[in-house]
């Protein structure tokens, strides 16, 4: 029975840990998606999108149910823009981030909230785990 037992979580530690790599690997993507139309959308109307509604993308949650945050720094304030360790700025023009599995973030990737973020950095050179950056 023991053993079982073990076995049994053992299992379920695997499936949850798959489960939310599953989940980070899916933000991931919408991210890259969402960055792509904000690129179309910008070579088109001559600047960036306001929000994401106006890449028809304003109801798209991540996979935890929180939506994406997209910040245009034309119309940002830069105490809002996503900073690296250095409080450096990881994009330049425009910020897209999912808040990951707490639901909570800060500005700098070094604050505990921010860690669970999948980020958007160096202009799209990498999508991922802040914590990763």
């Amino acid at each position: 029975m023991a053993v079982l037992g073990t076995l049994v979580t053992i299992g379920l530690f695997l499936y949850s840990d798959m489960t939310e790599q599953a989940k980070i690997a899916r933000a991931v993507a919408d991210i890259a998606i969402m960055c792509g139309e904000i690129d179309t959308f910008e070579i088109m109307n001559e600047r960036l999108p306001n929000d994401l509604g106006e890449i028809k993308r304003a109801s798209l949650v991540d996979p935890w149910g929180n939506p994406y945050v997209y910040l245009n720094f034309a119309t940002t304030p830069s105490g809002q823009w996503r900073k690296d360790l250095n409080l450096v700025p990881l994009n330049s023009s425009f910020d897209l981030y999912s808040m990951g599995k707490d639901g909570q973030s800060q500005p700098p990737l070094t604050a505990s909230a921010s860690q669970d973020d999948i980020v958007r950095a160096s202009d799209g050179s990498f999508i991922g785990l802040a914590s990763r950056y």
